[in-house]
């Protein structure tokens, strides 16, 4: 399986994500959808997580996801 077929390990930070492991995609936290990494624009740092949009991230970090 070559890495633009397989999920990246990333390790969120504030300003951005640093690849741990190479891939072209995260899953969403809470849908479980795929995530390009070139579209990645919402994730928890505390919790380490991806989501695929704003609305999703604010319902998670709310608790209501």
């Amino acid at each position: 399986m070559s890495s633009k077929d397989r999920p990246a390990r990333l390790e969120y930070g504030p300003n951005g994500f640093r690849v741990l492991s190479a891939g072209s995609h995260v899953s969403c936290a809470v849908t479980g959808e795929p995530i390009a990494l070139e579209a990645l624009r919402y994730w928890s740092v505390e919790r380490q997580e991806a989501y695929a949009s704003p609305e999703i991230a604010t319902r998670r970090l709310l608790g209501d996801a």
